[in-house]
């Protein structure tokens, strides 16, 4: 646990308390920020404070008293509701401004942990709760050296793997035949040489397939790749240590012909926005000033939807990148959610705005974004033109 960082980061915020709070693991962040094992046995409540000054409190029930004796601080026990009621404002005492998982309307339920009778336990002591969410970006979302080089290394190789998959895709077309599945195969085959590892997928869409999303191609479901068709290629992994950092990328192109007129103008259009939201976060930061999630997200759809395709735009334009594909940090979102987060120096995100024609084809052109204070890059290639398979 950083005690002294969690600390600093609540007067920097001018908030009085930070206070952690779980019952059957139903908050995975309170146990990876204060450092504490996941997946214990937790079928009591349990209470953690940590003022921006001072030592920290526990409030434990009398049969699990042993549940926070890896953190700091001076423990009470309770075993009835009153109990608890009361430790729980004794241990408020004197602060004002309370920090918890929780989230305004739930704009981000990512955030959105503190079920909504425990919140309103605390307002009942006559305390004002803010949201955690840019408390928990500073120690989810921020990365280290080391992992910033993690993703940067998973780059290079994700990188070197979609090259060799165009080119084999190619060859096979042009000889014996393929299919989405075999592509993916293909795809993991290169990952498992590289050393890397991944989650689900990757994503190998073909045809009308591209307009779906979150398409991921079954060997019992898989759509023969013919000349004529339109490509996706989702594809992301890091390397194969707890800590490092994802890198995760979607390319289009074409098998066998030239784009016609629609697929280069949409493409066109995607590639704008894309741009657009990369310009606006860099432009924030090497003025040095805020930018929130949601603006990065406007920023590219504004794009498409002066394009006249907004209605086809139907996702958030970017998430944070982390140990997790997904991660904790702020995502560029406007649509789904509204993501009022800081984006924050050394974080990283993916920017990647989509426009899609169900039945026809779909284009979605990604790549991540890595910030640190006065600056921010985009970290591998970056997609131009519609590649020629």
């Amino acid at each position: 646990m950083h005690l002294e960082r969690i600390q600093s980061a609540l007067r920097e915020a001018g908030i009085d308390v930070w206070l952690f709070y779980d019952h059957h693991g139903r908050d995975p962040l309170a146990y990876r920020i204060l450092g504490m094992e996941p997946g214990a046995h937790v079928t009591r409540r349990w209470f953690y404070v940590v003022p921006a000054s001072g030592e920290p409190q526990k409030l434990v029930h009398r049969i699990e008293t042993m549940r926070l004796d890896s953190l700091p601080g001076s423990r009470s026990e309770y075993s009835t509701w009153q109990e608890l009621e009361t430790g729980l404002a004794a241990m408020l005492s004197g602060a004002a401004t309370i920090a918890m998982q929780y989230s305004p309307r739930n704009s981000i339920p990512a955030v959105g942990l503190v079920d909504a009778g425990t919140v309103e336990m605390v307002r009942s002591l006559g305390k004002e709760v803010v949201s955690s969410a840019d408390l928990v970006s500073q120690f989810e979302a921020v990365l280290t050296d080391a992992q910033i080089d993690s993703h940067f290394a998973a780059q290079k190789k994700v990188d070197a793997v979609l090259e060799a998959t165009w080119k084999e895709m190619g060859s096979r077309v042009r000889g014996s035949g393929t299919n989405e599945f075999a592509m993916v195969e293909f795809i993991s085959d290169g990952f498992r040489r590289e050393g890397l590892v991944w989650e689900h997928g990757p994503n190998v869409s073909c045809g009308a397939n591209a307009a779906d999303s979150h398409y991921e191609p079954e060997s019992g479901n898989s759509r023969p790749i013919l000349d004529g068709d339109f490509m996706l290629i989702d594809l992301w992994a890091k390397l194969p240590d707890p800590e490092a950092v994802y890198y995760d990328i979607t390319w289009t192109g074409v098998v066998g012909r030239e784009p016609t007129e629609r697929e280069w103008s949409i493409f066109n259009t995607v590639r704008s926005a894309r741009d657009a939201a990369i310009s606006r976060v860099q432009q924030a930061f090497a003025a040095r000033q805020p930018i929130r999630g949601c603006d990065a997200d406007d920023a590219a759809r504004e794009v498409i939807r002066a394009a006249g395709y907004g209605e086809w735009f139907t996702h958030r334009t970017g998430h944070n990148i982390g140990i997790d594909i997904h991660g904790a940090g702020a995502h560029l979102d406007n649509l789904e959610t509204h993501d009022v987060r800081l984006i924050l120096p050394n974080t990283c995100f993916s920017v990647e705005p989509g426009i899609y024609f169900p039945g026809e084809f779909g284009v979605r052109s990604e790549v991540n974004m890595m910030t640190w204070a006065g600056r921010a890059e985009v970290t591998g290639r970056i997609q131009t033109d519609l590649v020629r398979i």
